[in-house]
């Protein structure tokens, strides 16, 4: 345990260090260590945290979002973005949250810096609808591109209905007798 405890004091040091005004709160929960953070730092955070060698955190994990939508939470933003870090040096995953507004919700990708952004943005743009500014293929990956909205939100209507598949999307429709 004096271990887990020195690398996430390491982690909070450089964080507080070098962005105290960034840093809105934090939090952890059942041993998972969360940052929450103004979005517009995101990625000066996390090229920081890139370049440190000796943090080591070159594995995005996953991004995924909640959408407070109607609950209490929904004052500090309507949408939650949330990144999963792991640095495989030190066996230890953190977590870089952020809200943002209902309205307007965009962050900047964090494409240039892990590979693995490209597709975990697209598939939270595609079924939360926020967009990742800079990213370079912003487009549906999971639902039909017929589709208007993006059904993980809260205000998402429960009746739509499914597009009809096809293997080429670009063919007209057959037509059945």
């Amino acid at each position: 345990m004096g271990q887990a405890n020195e690398i996430h004091n390491s982690f909070r040091e450089f964080l507080t260090s070098k962005f105290d005004d960034a840093i809105v709160s934090e939090d952890n929960f059942r041993g998972d260590q969360s940052f929450y953070i103004k979005p517009e730092a995101l990625l000066e955070i996390c090229q920081a945290l890139f370049n440190n060698d000796q943090l080591d955190v070159r594995y995005l994990v996953d991004i995924t979002s909640v959408d407070w939508y109607g609950h209490a939470e929904e004052a500090k933003g309507r949408f939650e973005v949330v990144y999963n870090f792991y640095s495989l040096t030190h066996k230890y995953r953190f977590f870089l949250k952020t809200r943002l507004p209902g309205d307007n919700p965009k962050i900047r990708s964090l494409t240039d810096l892990f590979a693995a952004a490209d597709w975990l943005e697209r598939e939270v743009w595609d079924m939360m609808g926020i967009e990742f500014e800079g990213h370079p293929n912003l487009k549906k990956i999971l639902t039909a591109d017929e589709l208007e909205g993006h059904p993980l939100r809260r205000d998402f209507p429960l009746t739509w209905e499914q597009p009809r598949f096809s293997w080429n999307k670009d063919d007209p429709p057959e037509v059945i007798k």
